[in-house]
């Protein structure tokens, strides 16, 4: 039975407050959840590409695409690459995460982060989230090592299951940092390797320093809902040349480069960004400020909108932190979470896109037996979080 917008039915006052504060922000129309705009040198760029018939993995903008990525975040190398997962995948790979290892990776995630770990053969083990960053919860990590994890010739080691705890992955939640300094502090002290899922990151820095470039790789998204896009694509981040070089190498089915010879040395993969995407990628990127000024200054109006309405507060940017705000998101208070189906459906009702948080890990099937932490506070956020709607182009702020 559908909930109808009443401002009269107290049931429902949460849910029509928020519409109504929405509506104030976005207007009367529909709004989507995240849209892509294309407002500068894409057509331009795009048939440049086709008239010079390099659309495949092999042109200039694929090399500009890495060379400006390189230039706005910091990292010293950049690899392109056809999706975050790919990235991922391969990042981990890099890392030394081999078959029967475990890697420590937020319950509280896109399922790709957890996939990727298992196409390496590996199993994820679930940790919880901190209710401010809702990234790892560092403190109860750390914890929750020293009681459960044994060092045997310099590698964590599950007491219980026995296997090698080889990495981490921390996630960059809808673009907020994580505490990103303890987590390195916690991979110091128990010989485990960071790698960063900054796939909803780009431009997001903790304590000045983008995101996706403190573990010994990052990794980036730009997916057709991401702050730019290539349609799909993705990009692996490292300020280590030999990690670069393997990157590129593997990810280019391992050919030996030859002027005419098919030789392959190892198992790689068909993983490279197309030229025809990485045009896309470099028009978007030139963009890349007006669209975080545009979604900054939507969560500004968001934040005004909201400040009036019981039951509910707008996640904000953990201190010392500049959020890209990828994903405007709410946090119901506890004693509302009973509301949260709700405003989904009267919200999705009226053409606003709103969607909960991912399901948990532990709570898809693929998952379901992992090793895990207790994950109280990732399953009370799985029952306070929604996304609303946060496209740049809902402000007309571009620089």
């Amino acid at each position: 039975m559908c909930i109808i917008y009443n401002p009269m039915n107290k049931q429902a006052s949460l849910p029509n407050n928020i519409v109504s504060a929405i509506h104030s922000v976005v207007g009367s129309g529909r709004a989507g959840l995240h849209e892509p705009t294309f407002s500068g040198n894409e057509w331009l760029y795009i048939k440049e590409c086709l008239d010079s018939t390099f659309v495949s993995s092999v042109g200039k903008f694929v090399d500009r695409f890495e060379d400006d990525l390189a230039d706005y975040t910091g990292a010293k190398y950049v690899v392109a690459v056809v999706n975050g997962t790919a990235a991922l995948h391969v990042a981990l790979l890099l890392a030394g995460v081999k078959a029967n290892d475990e890697v420590l990776v937020p319950a509280l995630t896109f399922i790709a982060t957890a996939n990727a770990i298992s196409y390496c053969g590996a199993q994820p083990h679930l940790v919880d989230s901190d209710d401010v960053t809702l990234g790892i919860a560092t403190s109860k990590l750390r914890c929750y090592l020293q009681a459960h994890t044994q060092q045997h010739g310099g590698q964590c080691v599950n007491s219980s299951t026995g296997k090698v705890i080889r990495a981490m992955v921390p996630m960059h939640t809808f673009g907020h940092p994580v505490d990103i300094d303890g987590l390195l502090s916690v991979s110091y002290d128990f010989n485990i390797m960071l790698v960063e899922d900054a796939a909803e990151s780009l431009g997001s820095f903790y304590h000045g320093q983008h995101t996706g470039t403190f573990g010994s790789m990052g990794t980036l998204s730009f997916n057709g809902n991401k702050t730019i896009t290539t349609g799909g694509g993705g990009a692996i981040l490292t300020n280590d040349v030999t990690i670069a070089r393997r990157a590129k190498h593997i990810t280019t089915t391992a050919k030996v480069p030859h002027a005419w010879e098919f030789i392959h040395d190892e198992i790689g993969y068909n993983y490279r960004l197309p030229n025809l995407n990485a045009a896309l990628g470099c028009a978007q990127l030139e963009q890349l400020q007006g669209k975080l000024s545009a979604k900054r200054e939507l969560f500004k109006r968001y934040q005004t909108a909201f400040s009036s309405v019981d039951g509910v507060t707008l996640v904000t940017e953990p201190a010392q932190c500049h959020s890209n705000y990828w994903l405007q998101t709410l946090m119901l208070n506890v004693d509302q979470i009973h509301h949260r189906d709700a405003i989904l459906e009267v919200t999705n009702n009226f053409g606003l896109m709103t969607r909960p948080v991912w399901r948990l890990m532990h709570q898809l099937t693929p998952f379901a037996n992992c090793p895990r932490m207790d994950l109280s506070t990732a399953e009370l956020l799985s029952k306070r979080l929604i996304n609303i709607p946060s496209s740049p182009g809902l402000v007309d702020f571009f620089e």
